[in-house]
């Protein structure tokens, strides 16, 4: 209608139609924008961002999570991001360092699937992640010999050599892939040899939320969802009939010879363990130089993984050479021997040794189509480091973790992680020394725990126990003159053994207490015990919150002698599972690890 108009009146007519077209337009633009922004943070729950590349000022740097503890440094600040979501940030100037990785690495937030659609990106980061333990301590690696002198398991290289042949711990490469990555790990070695200022850490902090062993269960029964494979194989058939055979299982009651009690669901065990002599095959990737690969360690906390390496390598019934029979792959490497080889003392940063872990993942996927096969669900690794949850919890988050370090609600995944037991082994030639431990009315302590002040709980525990009761052996690090009793003598003569929190949930004394036939008593809140998936726990163990430590002696005194004799009875029938021989026997814990890993795999499918 305005366009009737006449000279002047019908040019600003058109003027006007100008500007409001202009300005629906920009409403229109607007109004999309906040929809999309809106549908980001609608859409990732929980804090989770997605990845995304920022620049600020001239680095970029990669989100990784923003509620998973960690630390970045962005120019000359340093932030810290906290468990809570609060920022702590510190000024200081620091070296930047360059990751580059392939195919394998991805990121997730807290609650997001572990399934990584994407194949393929490049981190360039000018940061510096740092995990929950203190690095710069490195006593999580200490504990009390039998003597029950402080003992370091972990012997830390010296700085001039923890990086000084790269070369050596460069992987075996047959592919052009692989020199690419030798090239990029030389680049991160030479930046990472130049430790950045140190900066002490807050020690670490009562979990915020604390699950009952009874949530811990609903949450496995729930059980995980793995992708299924890009390609079907007579394998994964086989693991589905072997599931089908395992829930039609027939119920064994209790008998004189065994106590079904300490299982959860003991038939359901024996069916599956019997299937898993008869079907499984593992495949071991060749790949990999020592000593990161392909070496054990067989003494010292953290002995498991190197016990399990050196048995599984060595045999012959569950290890094919034909990868296409294979029902699991395992990734040979020592979480242990990684951190010696590469840790840059005072540098409190794992980039080298993830990035050592990323560069051997792109050698495999590259030689390889059974990672991309099914994204990693059908690998496993065995793991007792403290880092290690950290350093697998990204480049090997869709396969099987067996762990030490396993403690809910901080990347232990219920249904696909498994929970590794931590051995003290003292005499590798000897595993069994000194095995077993006195009768339970010649057992005259009620309960015993000796051991380093690690973390923020074992002060409280001594504060409150320690020298105020003659029943109660609570004390720190026990330092034994000559015709005194040893730590040895007391798990041997005590009815309890506490396993109390250090840096970490996990701890040697829950399986030394089995050892010594003593009833462990956990004080660690949030800690999956080891075969939590087969072992009924509660019913030889005895768990006491964090909280209730001022209450420790009425809660033991008030278990009847009756129940406490069933327990220690359960304690020696369990302790088959807890023992490594030098050849493996029938239930042991070499055999007890290969059905967590087996009884996970099957029960993905």
């Amino acid at each position: 209608m305005m366009l009737h108009f006449r000279g002047g009146c019908k040019e600003v007519a058109f003027l006007t139609f100008q500007v409001m077209g202009r300005k629906r337009f920009l409403c229109l633009t607007g109004f999309l924008v906040s929809l999309v922004i809106l549908h980001r943070y609608v859409e990732y729950g929980n804090g989770y961002v997605p990845p995304s590349s920022i620049s600020l000022q001239e680095s970029r740097i990669q989100v990784v999570s923003s509620v998973t503890p960690s630390s970045i440094s962005i120019g000359e600040a340093q932030i810290e991001v906290l468990s809570d979501g609060s920022v702590f940030s510190e000024v200081f100037s620091n070296d930047s360092a360059v990751l580059n990785s392939s195919r394998v690495v991805d990121i997730e937030g807290p609650e997001k699937p572990s399934v990584a659609e994407t194949e393929q990106f490049t981190i360039e980061t000018s940061l510096t992640v740092e995990g929950d333990s203190p690095l710069e301590e490195l006593s999580s690696n200490e504990d009390v010999t039998d003597e029950g002198i402080t003992n370091s398991s972990m012997q830390q290289a010296p700085p001039t050599n923890s990086l000084s042949n790269v070369h050596n711990l460069t992987m075996n490469k047959t592919t052009d892939n692989v020199v690419a990555g030798a090239q990029n790990w030389s680049s991160i070695s030479a930046v990472a040899s130049t430790p950045p200022p140190v900066r002490k850490r807050k020690w670490n902090m009562p979990p915020f939320r604390v699950l009952s062993l009874s949530e811990m269960s609903d949450k496995m029964q729930r059980g995980y969802r793995s992708l299924k494979p890009r390609w079907h194989s007579q394998a994964n058939k086989e693991l589905l009939h072997a599931k089908s055979l395992i829930q039609s299982a027939e119920t064994t009651r209790s008998s004189r010879r065994i106590d079904t009690s300490v299982y959860r669901n003991y038939s359901a065990f024996m069916r599956s363990y019997e299937l898993m002599e008869q079907t499984l095959k593992i495949y071991i990737y060749s790949e990999g130089a020592k000593p990161v690969f392909h070496q054990q360690e067989l003494g010292g906390i953290y002995a498991s993984e190197g016990w399990f390496m050196k048995l599984l390598e060595e045999n012959k019934q569950f290890v094919t050479k034909n990868a296409e029979e294979a029902h699991l792959f395992y990734l040979p490497f020592s979480s242990l021997l990684l951190q010696r080889a590469l840790y840059v003392p005072n540098s409190h940063s794992r980039v080298n040794m993830v990035e050592h872990l990323s560069s051997y993942l792109e050698t495999i996927t590259a030689k390889y189509p059974y990672w991309n096969r099914t994204r990693g669900a059908d690998h496993f690794l065995v793991a007792c480091h403290d880092w290690a949850q950290v350093e697998t919890s990204k480049i090997m988050k869709t396969c099987i973790r067996s762990l030490c370090n396993a403690e809910a609600l901080k990347g232990f995944k219920f249904g696909k992680d498994v929970s590794l037991p931590e051995t003290y082994v003292r005499h590798p030639k000897y595993p069994l020394q000194s095995l077993g431990g006195k009768p339970p009315n010649k057992r005259p302590f009620l309960v015993f725990f000796a051991g380093s002040m690690h973390g923020y709980l074992r002060p409280i525990l001594l504060e409150h126990w320690e020298n105020k009761d003659p029943d109660m052996k609570i004390t720190g690090t026990l330092l034994t003159n000559k015709g005194e009793r040893s730590y040895k003598v007391y798990m041997k003569s005590s009815k309890y053994c506490i396993s109390a929190r250090g840096y970490e949930a996990f701890s040697p004394r829950v399986v030394e207490a089995i050892f010594y036939e003593c009833v462990p008593v956990i004080i660690a809140d949030n800690y999956v015990p080891p075969f939590f998936e087969t072992l009924n726990w509660e019913s030889f163990a005895v768990f006491i919150a964090e909280k209730d430590i001022p209450n420790l002696k009425k809660i033991l005194l008030s278990i009847p002698e009756k129940q406490y004799n069933k327990m220690q009875q359960r304690v020696k029938m369990v302790q088959k599972h807890f023992l490594w021989h030098r050849k493996p026997v029938k239930q042991d814990i070499f055999h007890m690890i290969l059905h967590s890993v087996w009884h996970t795999r099957v029960s993905q499918m």
